[in-house]
């Protein structure tokens, strides 16, 4: 059998040798009939994975379709990060304060007197800690929803944004008076930012998708889509349109669902309104709404004088939140309800019968440890403690009410959704916010017709008297100028550095006007920059001025105009029409620097005010959806 050409290992190799024709030529078939197609197939899948990342990018840019389908995946991913954060807080309180399995920490009676006044003085030690090793490590300031959409056309850090949401599910967790909602919308907008990014998405579908994120935060936090729809709409958006309803709206619906169907009891109230309000009552709901303002006010002046009040002593930064845990804890004693963001507080104090005493003393305590908590450095927001003492300044009216009116006319219930909404108008924002989430949580028509008549009230006497939400006045202190979200990073990207003509003809100051006359006949430029031996700028001439017969000129120095009116490159289209109307120019020069003046471009009025209303125009065809 050895000798056989067939057998072993060199017949197998010569097998094809002793083929015959025909043989061969059926091999040949029978492999371009089944192997090729094969190979064939394997290929085209190869190269339908690799260009799949550039296919569903071109249909994200070409199809709003898409971009709804992007708004989806952004709403799950959301809801999925509010139910995870909800889960690590939740098991922290038990934890740390000994709570039994589905009790609340601020709805307890009483915690432990050791550990109300330990966990949150050695809590706010391991923040303050954790703030220095980020200082050192990753010294960079996080960017939050809102500024990212107004400064940076929608483009978040994920990096920065998990450091934030750390931050606050810590501060939180060790029973600081700060509510979860600021790390919600930080992780949920910057997830849809890096999924935008990823998708290359354009700077308006970008400021979308981050809002987008915001809607699906906020409803699933609340459980309630119209709230987080209008949320983004009013806060992070900045605007509404038709050309965003769909994917903000899809978001927030996907947001709940998801909540829903992975924690069947989630946010909700369980209370009894009445079927009707008397219109004689609007009257003192509308000064409630009035009152919630002030009071919206004060809290968050109350929150910049505790900063200032830490920062001017001496106790070291890392330092501030170990004694604001420890105020914190000390308030504790009296009442739990002033730690953490008083959810489940919200939930006891629309049944419990507080007498005025105890709602002024519950108010009080409460503003003073949110106040005391933001302002030693503990991270997060102010929504839920806002609905909170919203509720109980509606409690307060109500009694206040009783004791001058012998006929009670308005329910506790009704002033106390009423303040909860209007004092949340007041430091949050979103007088629609509210209105839907009146109207999803009590299901009552009239009811949401008192809140959007308060809370138009608060928002129109905040923005009369103080000008600034939480927000936006965090910003202002910081040196920003934002009052909203719309965007306005386009007119910081609009530099003189990108209008400016660089091509610019100069001339030296000693030139004698007889050879500037011949260099520069009538109709070859309106102007010349002038320069000294050193390149640096000196002026401007004016051609046709130049040309003109005036015995006392003789050399170019003698016609200068504009020698201290300069542009720098770095200068927004804001601060160069504003130097166009100071020095009364239709041209400048713009140089490298103030010391240096070397002469880099030209800029005139014209071309710089045709760019910028250029730029509102396209600005306002996104606000439309054109």
């Amino acid at each position: 059998m050895g000798s056989f050409p067939g057998v072993g290992f060199l017949g197998r190799m010569n097998v094809g040798r002793v083929l015959s024709p025909r043989r061969k030529k059926v091999a040949s078939t029978i492999n371009r009939d089944t192997v090729a197609p094969k190979l064939r197939h394997r290929r085209d899948l190869g190269e339908w994975v690799l260009h799949a990342p550039q296919t569903l990018r071109a249909l994200v840019r070409a199809s709003e379709i898409w971009l709804v389908v992007l708004a989806a995946i952004v709403g799950l991913v959301a809801g999925v990060c509010v139910i995870l954060m909800n889960i690590v807080t939740q098991a922290a309180h038990s934890l740390l304060f000994r709570l039994e399995p589905g009790q609340h920490l601020s709805g307890q009676v009483s915690v432990n007197t050791l550990s109300a006044v330990l966990v949150p003085s050695l809590g706010g030690l391991a923040v303050g800690l954790f703030g220095l090793a980020v200082v050192r490590w990753w010294p960079r300031r996080a960017v939050d929803p809102i500024e990212a959409n107004a400064l940076y056309g929608g483009r978040m850090s994920l990096n920065d944004s998990l450091i934030v949401v750390a931050q606050t599910m810590l501060s939180n967790g060790v029973g600081a008076s700060v509510g979860l909602e600021a790390g919600y919308t930080q992780i949920g907008s910057a997830m849809a930012s890096r999924l935008g990014r990823v998708f290359r998405v354009r700077r308006n579908d970008l400021r979308l998708l981050v809002g987008c994120g915001a809607a699906g935060a906020i409803a699933a936090a609340f459980n309630a889509p119209l709230t987080g729809a209008f949320y983004a709409f009013e806060l992070v958006i900045g605007t509404y349109s038709l050309a965003t309803l769909a994917p903000v709206v899809v978001s927030a619906i996907c947001a709940v669902s998801i909540v829903r169907w992975l924690n069947p009891s989630p946010f909700s109230f369980d209370i009894q309104v009445p079927t009707a309000i008397d219109p004689v009552n609007y009257l003192p709901i509308l000064a409630m709404g009035i009152i919630c303002a002030l009071g919206g006010i004060a809290i968050m002046r109350g929150v910049t004088l505790t900063e200032e009040a830490f920062r001017r002593s001496r106790v070291p930064a890392w330092a501030r939140p170990a004694i604001g845990g420890l105020a914190v804890g000390l308030l504790a004693l009296v009442t739990p309800q002033v730690l953490s963001s008083g959810h489940s507080a919200l939930h006891v104090s629309f049944d419990a019968p507080y007498s005025l005493n105890e709602v002024l003393l519950l108010i009080v305590l409460k503003a003073a440890a949110s106040a005391i908590s933001l302002g030693s450095g503990f991270r997060g927001g102010l929504f839920f403690a806002s609905l909170f003492l919203g509720a109980m300044m509606g409690k307060a009216f109500a009694a206040a009410l009783a004791m001058v009116m012998t006929v009670q006319a308005i329910p506790p219930v009704v002033t106390a959704l009423v303040g909860m909404s209007a004092l949340a108008v007041a430091i949050v924002g979103g007088p629609l916010t509210m209105a839907f989430l009146a109207l999803e949580t009590t299901g009552s028509l009239p009811m949401t017709i008192a809140v959007v008549a308060a809370a138009v009230v608060s928002a129109l006497t905040v923005r009369r008297t103080f000008g600034y939400s939480f927000a936006t006045w965090r910003f202002h202190l910081r040196g920003e100028v934002i009052r909203s979200a719309v965007d306005i990073g386009w007119m910081r990207n609009l530099t003189v550095g990108r209008m400016m003509r660089r091509e610019v003809r100069t001339v030296r100051s000693d030139t004698p006007l007889s050879a500037f006359r011949r260099d520069f006949p009538l109709g070859a430029a309106n102007r010349v920059v002038v320069v000294d031996d050193a390149t640096r700028y000196l002026g401007i001439v004016q051609v046709a001025e130049a040309h003109a017969e005036d015995e006392r000129a003789t050399k170019v120095s003698d016609l200068l105009h504009y020698a201290d009116d300069i542009l720098l490159p770095q200068m927004t289209i804001k601060d160069a029409v504003a130097a166009f109307e100071q020095a009364e120019a239709d041209a400048l020069a713009v140089v490298d620097g103030a010391e240096s003046r070397r002469v880099i471009g030209l800029l005139t009025e014209q071309h710089a005010l045709r760019r910028y209303s250029e730029e509102l125009d396209r600005r306002r065809r996104e606000l439309s959806g054109e």
